[in-house]
């Protein structure tokens, strides 16, 4: 409407002032451990990109475009700045949902299969690749690795997205804080990961009741005393 009302094929714009509905978040989707071990043992050959998915929280286009140069293997971090989206049947590449590098962490079990996943390629050449040589696509994978695994650990309902919201449940069952989560999910904000994963810290307000409550009995005595005086 804004481009129309500029090249003045109307005299203004019916949207301004219209409100909104608010978008309504659904409920994330997180594979229990057990889930996500049936669901990588299930995947044959395609293990390892599900691994990658569900431990460092990348997204699929992100994994696709992975390439060798970005990984480090001595410090156990990815590298992510470079995402690819298929788009009309074509693959278009460009930089980071947020525009933003930033540094992954790896679990060191899967090191060694990142190692011999990234041996004998050249820096320039990515990691994950289709049998026939060519960059994953999301739909060819799901349709030969991610769904018939799904299919096969019993597993209804799942996207490769979930994989994403798994690694979050991971790291913050695992104790990592707000901060670091979101560092590793490439969020804008904090305020977006607690948006999205607020009902995982709900035991850190426990934790904080616990730690106030040492200074109860201090404020009781003192009420008391201050009751008796009065009295």
């Amino acid at each position: 409407m804004d481009l129309a009302l500029r090249d003045g094929r109307i005299g203004r714009n019916p949207a301004v002032g219209v409100r909104l509905p608010r978008a309504v978040r659904g409920e994330p989707r997180f594979l229990s451990p057990p889930e996500l071990t049936a669901l990588v043992r299930a995947s044959g050959s395609g293990g390892l990109a599900i691994c990658i998915l569900a431990f460092t929280g990348i997204r699929f286009g992100e994994l696709t475009a992975l390439r060798v140069v970005r990984v480090d293997l001595e410090r156990r971090r990815l590298h992510i700045a470079e995402s690819a989206s298929e788009i009309g049947g074509r693959l278009v590449w460009s930089t980071t949902k947020n525009h933003q590098t930033r540094s992954v962490p790896v679990p060191p079990g899967l090191v060694p299969m990142l190692a011999e996943a990234v041996a004998g390629k050249e820096p320039g050449d990515l990691v994950f690749m289709s049998p026939h040589g060519g960059p994953l696509r999301l739909g060819n994978w799901r349709t030969r690795v991610f769904d018939p695994a799904c299919a096969s650990a019993g597993i209804v309902g799942l996207t490769p997205h979930d994989l994403r919201h798994t690694a979050a449940s991971l790291a913050i069952a695992a104790g990592a804080n707000v901060k670091a989560v979101q560092r590793m999910l490439g969020h804008s904000s904090a305020a977006m990961t607690l948006d999205v994963y607020a009902g995982l810290f709900g035991d850190d307000l426990d934790t904080v009741a616990a730690l106030l409550d040492a200074h109860v009995p201090q404020m009781r005595h003192s009420a008391e005393i201050t009751a008796a005086a009065g009295g």
